[in-house]
This record gives structure tokens, C-alpha cells and sequence, in this order.
């Protein structure tokens, strides 16, 4: 079939358009990457089209990285944005731009940004409810007497976030069961994901400057999946009193295609219910001037082939534009490749629980797989985060998978 030709019903059609970085068959260093667009089972090369067609725009997608064109703003994303769904949609383009369409299955992926910083929420009730009632089983509240106050979260290790397909080292560290008269040190037994959308910023800030809640889009580009792999008996050994640290920082994992904003206005949808009272910088009960702030993403999450859960992101409490604004309230700036996590999506219902953690309720009720039983990942287990939003005139908007495999130090 045709390049342009893509089916009705494509996830990946004109009306999605999400952004990645690929090289071609024998590119021999990073100066061979550059920016490209996903169309159906092709990729567009942006930077070579834009040229082609004298777009004032070509400088900022030539490029190995897409850090430039998220620097540039607002106007910029939505200028190209333009440019590049009239490009593969009017057919007096098509002799142009079909010798720089290459099949997804010729070319590699690349990291599609910089990373600068890494942060992640924990932003699901049903998932930081479920956490408290495993580990806090005889507590009044399942939650922490902050949570409904605040985005709770973490700074993590931006050098440790790769682009899906890439193996995934069974990390070592302390662990000491509550048992254990003395830690060990060793791989972990309790290896975890996380199911999750990971934001990601363009526009930078000033130090001491806080984003407030309406200047979420001015700042933020788009989303994509990410799995944020813990080692859960690591982290339960370290965490008291700073937080995760070794548990969390060897891997964090994102698709290679990254969804702008605009590509999403049909699936944005009001949060849950605010239970308490927000400080002024957190409430979106009345400032929200620029439509919901949560987004309906149906996820998926397969292990070695087979779905194990679906969560569903419309459940989330606080919300990506929340976090940003808590991120920033006490001054700290934004740079250009900013990555932040939701958190673990989770919704109220036994298979849509975004961990094994709680799928599995911290190992107590196996998963019944046809491979076998699973508490937490073994080595060779692949894991395969996709995810779909509603999207204009009833078509669906694809999210680009996540997939990582679990290897042993030494494989």
C-alpha cells in the first residue's frame, strides 16, 4: 500500500502525527539522526520535507534531537503542526515528500529529546490507596495525611531514561526483609513496573518564576508512555526517610514517539471530584481557562504477549498542569527536555492496576499467565506498555508503545 495511503481507522493517521528521531541503514554516528513523523507504518523525514517545500521551519527539524523545535514554542508547534498535516494530505505533495517516507521496519529509533531533568508523581488514588493498604494494612487512612494536598513526588536520574527496546538490566542493591537479621546485597527478586505518561517540556522558565496552572501549554509539548521499572525490595530498604533512590534511578523507559498536545483536544476530560480544599495555586476548580485538564488514555500493559491490565488515565487525581505548577511554586525552573511522570495509573478495578505490586498484591496472589505464574519479572520477560486516546470524528489517537526486556547482569 501506498505511504500515504493509510487505512481508515489507523491510530497513526493524519490526524495524530507524533514526533520521534530515526536514522536510516547505514548512518554511522549521531549526526545521521533527525527528526521524523509518523505516518501508519512510515516515518517521514520532517527535516528533509520541510526543505523540500521552503518551510521557514526546516532549521528546527533537521535535527538529531527534537530539543530545538520544543524550545521554540507555542506558535512554532502549532505552525508546523499545520504545515506538516497539509503536507501529507493534499496530494500535490505527494511526488515530493514519497522518497522521504521510510517504512518503520528499515529505520532505528532514537531517545526523540534530550532529557534535562527527571521527576515523577504519584498522582493515582487508586494506586497510592492500594500501596497504603498493602503496606499500612491497619492504618485509618490508606493515604498519607498529604496526599490530597499536594502532587506528591521525586526527583529521579535523567541519564537512565531510554527509548523502548532497550534491554533492561536486572539492577543489585541492599534489600533486607522485615525477617532479616542483617541487608544482603544482590539483584533484586522483586524487579516491578510502573505504568505511566511522562510529559514533556519545551519551553524553559526563569529561576524563581513558578508556571501557573493556565500556562500549562505554553510550557509542555505533548506526552508519551513510560515505564518506570522499580526494585521494589531495594527501594522498600532505602527509602526511609529521603525517598526512592537505587530502587528507581537504573532504568526509566519511553516510547520513541512523542504525541504533542494539540494532537489530543478530543480526549481531554474533567479530573475526579476534588475532595478538599485546594491552596490557590493548586485549584483548577474555576482557573481553568483552557478547557479539562485531565486526558482519557486507555492503556495497556502485556506481558510476554499477554494483557495483564488496562488502566485508565482519566482517573488520575492531579493532574500533568497540577504537577507543573507544584514542580515550580517554590522558584525551581523548567528547562527544555524536562521529563515528568505521572505515576503509577491505576483505576479502581483489579485489572487496571498499573503495577505488579498491587496485581499481584506485593506477591501474595501470583498471576496465572500462560508461561507460567508471576509475582514480580523474571529474566527474558518482556513487558509492553500501549496506550490509544479518543480522538476527532470517533478515530483513535495511538500512543507509541513502550517495550523493554528484563536481562540478567552478565546475559
Amino acid at each position: 500500500m501506498p505511504p500515504f495511503d493509510v487505512p481508515e481507522g489507523d491510530p497513526f493517521g493524519p490526524h495524530n502525527l507524533p514526533y520521534g528521531v530515526f536514522s536510516i541503514p547505514g548512518s554511522r554516528d549521531r549526526s545521521d539522526r533527525t527528526v521524523g513523523v509518523r505516518l501508519g507504518d512510515h516515518v517521514l523525514d520532517a527535516g528533509a520535507a520541510a526543505h523540500a517545500l521552503g518551510s521557514p521551519y526546516a532549521s528546527l527539524l533537521a535535527r538529531p534531537t527534537l530539543n530545538p523545535l520544543l524550545a521554540a514554542g507555542r506558535t512554532a508547534w502549532s505552525d508546523v503542526r499545520r504545515a506538516l498535516t497539509a503536507w501529507v494530505t493534499v496530494p500535490s505533495h505527494r511526488e515530493v515528500l514519497e522518497p522521504l517516507l521510510h517504512p518503520l521496519s528499515s529505520v532505528t529509533l532514537h531517545l526523540p529529546f534530550e532529557v534535562a531533568d527527571y521527576v515523577d508523581f504519584y498522582a493515582s488514588e487508586n494506586h497510592a490507596r492500594n500501596v497504603g493498604r498493602i503496606f499500612r494494612p491497619d492504618a485509618a487512612d490508606s493515604l498519607t495525611p498529604n496526599w490530597k494536598h499536594l502532587p506528591i513526588g521525586y526527583h529521579g536520574r535523567s541519564g537512565t531514561v531510554v527509548v523502548s527496546g532497550t534491554d533492561v538490566v536486572r539492577p543489585s542493591g541492599q534489600r533486607k526483609a522485615p525477617a532479616d537479621a542483617a541487608p544482603v546485597f544482590g539483584p533484586s527478586v522483586r524487579l516491578d513496573i510502573e505504568a505511566e505518561v511522562g510529559f514533556v517540556v519545551g519551553v524553559p522558565s526563569e529561576p524563581g518564576s513558578p508556571v501557573a496552572l493556565g500556562d500549562f501549554r505554553e510550557h509542555v509539548f505533548g506526552l508519551c508512555l513510560l515505564n518506570d521499572w522499580s526494585a521494589r525490595d531495594v527501594q522498600a530498604w532505602e527509602y526511609v526517610p529521603l525517598g526512592p533512590f537505587l530502587g528507581k534511578s537504573f532504568a526509566t523507559s519511553v516510547s520513541a514517539w512523542i504525541t504533542p498536545l494539540d494532537a489530543l483536544e478530543e480526549a481531554r476530560v474533567a479530573p475526579p471530584e476534588r475532595t478538599h480544599e485546594l491552596l490557590p495555586y493548586l485549584d483548577d476548580t474555576n482557573t481553568d481557562q483552557d478547557g479539562p485538564g485531565g486526558y482519557d488514555l486507555r492503556i495497556s500493559v502485556a506481558l510476554n504477549g499477554h494483557v495483564v491490565s488496562e488502566p485508565p488515565f482519566s482517573t488520575m487525581y492531579w493532574t500533568a498542569a497540577q504537577q507543573l505548577a507544584h514542580m515550580t511554586v517554590n522558584g525551581a525552573s523548567l528547562r527544555t527536555g524536562d521529563l515528568y511522570g505521572s505515576g503509577t495509573v491505576s483505576g479502581p478495578a483489579e485489572r487496571e492496576r498499573g503495577s505488579l505490586l498491587e496485581l499481584t498484591w506485593n506477591g501474595r496472589d501470583p498471576l496465572e499467565l500462560p508461561d507460567g505464574k508471576r509475582t514480580f519479572l523474571e529474566d527474558g520477560d518482556v513487558v509492553t506498555l500501549s496506550a490509544w486516546a479518543p480522538g476527532p470524528g470517533g478515530a483513535r489517537v495511538g500512543l507509541g508503545e513502550v517495550t523493554g526486556r528484563v536481562v540478567g547482569r552478565g546475559a
